[in-house]
């Protein structure tokens, strides 16, 4: 059985105003590198062309941890964000990521919230699966979710596809 996100309350698929899920299964790809990858958002923009300027507050980072504030632009939108899940990946068990984001002021009809989430979970005969999906809420989020194409779905397929881009070249050259 694989693993599923966990969605704190608010933000279940289904409820939501917006959801999207994303997802590979590759053969042959270290989970390390694509741990480091991920949980280091200056590495974003090198492999996901919709992240710009991540940063950290008060003096976190350069990786995660549990609690850690960052900000970072993406899909137009500055988002601020909080690592709500961190738990990295240990044999048996899949690495767990989630932050709570959000852009605008509270209590006004352009705020966004998001809890976005992702597995890294080594599989069966050498495969890794994962997977990312975020919920949002808010009038920008309702306006997303009836766009055609749908730019998160396609977005998010994007940063998969270049996170394991790059992690294939870490693993060559790291």
């Amino acid at each position: 059985m694989m693993n599923a996100i966990i969605w704190p309350a608010g933000y279940l698929p289904g409820l939501s105003d917006n959801f999207v899920s994303n997802e590979v299964i590759i053969h042959d790809l270290p989970i390390a590198a694509v741990w480091h990858l991920l949980c280091h958002p200056a590495e974003w923009p090198g492999y996901y062309g919709n992240a710009a300027d991540p940063s950290f507050d008060k003096g976190a980072g350069p990786g995660f941890s549990l609690g850690d504030r960052f900000r970072f632009t993406t899909f137009g939108f500055p988002v601020e964000a909080q690592i709500t899940e961190y738990v990295p990946p240990v044999p048996g068990l899949a690495g767990r990521l989630a932050w709570h984001g959000w852009a605008g002021e509270r209590g006004t009809p352009t705020r966004l919230d998001v809890h976005h989430a992702w597995l890294v979970e080594a599989m069966p005969q050498n495969r890794l699966r994962i997977l990312t999906q975020e919920t949002q809420n808010g009038a920008p989020a309702r306006q997303l979710a009836t766009t055609h194409p749908n730019p998160m779905l396609n977005g998010h397929q994007d940063w998969l596809d270049g996170l394991v881009a790059a992690a294939r070249s870490w693993r060559q050259h790291g």
